[in-house]
């Protein structure tokens, strides 16, 4: 049983954060004293080098019941569908590719069994890159646990509610938002529908954050309020399996109580969840359409300035105004590799053939664009104000070539009729 403010959470993009389930619990004046209230054990967890500057050091201080140092060793288990970086199981492909959704399962199937990883760059041990997942699940994490200590997590759903119970409390999220677990913290996932199916997306790299606006200004955008992160909650104590992600595999330990015992704390390394409806979008009142970069909701920089080790976009409902304008996404063959989803409704790029709970990935400087019929639709299409309505796509753009895994490239939901969506184009003169 959780004891906790039930939607209750704590507003701001990388605030500093208090929070305590029983009043008392949290220390005054100090993180570590000699005698911590209520009998708790004071216990850090860093999510930079201590030596980080200031303003994008994280860390977070816990009192909890029980010091998470007090488990067994861990032995390896089998990661299943699970793959990570480097990511060498087959060679990376120029080729277009798209995904229909993967059926949910008819066996019993709980969030880590029921990742299935597609494509990823880099290396968690360099903490350079990315790991993409879908999960398809019909069964809450009973007696289990887990954690990442090779990335962080951003969670992406598009069927059915998920409940993720975290050290630092509970974030309810639904299609439409989406949720980021810091690396390292433990956190279990509840099915709140029956049956459950999306994506996750973990970063080896420097933390996720709000973009820089530039000549945007002060506003728009995501914008730090809407972010939300839990109160404390604490339940009682349950024998629990921790699984946890190291260097790539799984490793497993049985606890004789709960990891969710923090009964206080304070801190900025946080999970939190965000409402996509709440995204400020920015576009043209004139003619052309800016570059996708102004749908960006967070961004991991790489060592290169203004190149990205991922940026999370999206594409939600918005108006479209632009006179003399080609208004779906044009061609292009992009320096960056492109991971696409569908959330909700349709793409105003393909008229078909990507669906809810699909993909699409398009590596470095392949070729691609809206299909026959969208073009169509779209040169002969009357030029008045028309919005956008029923869409919700994201995009997840790395500057690291996406290799695809055996099991993406195995999986009957890969479509092997990608490439004829841009047959029929005719010359535009003989």
């Amino acid at each position: 049983m959780i004891e906790e403010r039930v939607g209750t959470y704590s507003s701001g993009f990388g605030n500093e954060f208090a929070s305590e389930a029983i009043t008392g619990a949290l220390p005054v004046g100090q993180n570590s004293p000699q005698h911590v209230p209520l009998g708790l054990y004071a216990e850090g967890i860093s999510g930079t080098p201590f030596t980080a500057p200031r303003a994008e050091n994280r860390r977070t201080w816990l009192y909890r019941q029980r010091p998470s140092a007090d488990h067994r060793a861990y032995r390896r288990i089998d990661a299943k569908g699970l793959r990570s970086g480097p990511f060498t199981e087959v060679p990376p492909s120029p080729n277009r590719m798209r995904w229909d959704p993967l059926p949910l399962p008819s066996e019993p199937t709980d969030f880590i069994d029921g990742l299935h990883t597609m494509a990823g760059n880099g290396d968690p041990a360099l903490h350079v890159g990315i790991a993409i997942h879908h999960y398809a699940v019909n069964r809450s994490m009973h007696g289990r646990a887990f954690f990442n200590a090779d990335a962080e997590m951003l969670f992406v759903p598009e069927h059915g509610g998920l409940l993720i119970v975290t050290e630092l409390g509970r974030l309810t999220l639904h299609p439409g938002e989406i949720a980021v677990v810091p690396r390292g913290i433990r956190f279990r996932v509840e099915v709140l529908d029956g049956t459950a199916r999306g994506y996750v997306c973990e970063n080896y790299g420097a933390l996720l954050r709000l973009p820089e606006l530039g000549p945007i200004g002060s506003n728009g955008l995501a914008n730090a309020r809407d972010f939300l992160t839990p109160v404390a909650a604490f339940e009682d104590a349950e024998p629990t399996e921790i699984v946890q992600k190291f260097a790539g595999g799984l490793w497993s330990t049985q606890l004789d109580r709960s990891p969710f015992d923090v009964v206080a704390w304070h801190g900025n390394y946080v999970p939190y969840k965000y409402d996509l409806a709440r995204f400020h979008v920015i576009g043209t009142v004139s003619f052309d359409h800016p570059d996708p970069s102004i749908f960006t909701v967070l961004t991991s920089p790489s060592a290169t300035p203004g190149t990205a080790n991922l940026d999370f976009v999206i594409f939600p409902p918005r108006w479209l105004v632009a006179e003399h304008t080609f208004r779906p996404p044009w061609f292009h063959r992009n320096v960056m590799n492109e991971y696409m989803g569908l959330i909700e409704g349709s793409y105003d790029a393909k008229a078909g053939g990507f669906v809810p709970g699909g993909a699409s990935l398009h590596n470095c400087h392949s070729a691609h664009g809206p299909d026959v019929a969208s073009y169509e639709q779209a040169v002969a299409a009357e030029l008045k104000p028309h919005k956008i309505e029923n869409s919700l796509a994201f995009m997840l753009e790395t500057c690291y070539v996406l290799a695809p895994t055996a099991f993406a490239l195995a999986t009957p939901s890969l479509q092997t009729d990608y490439d004829a969506c841009w047959n029929g184009f005719t010359a535009a003169f003989p």
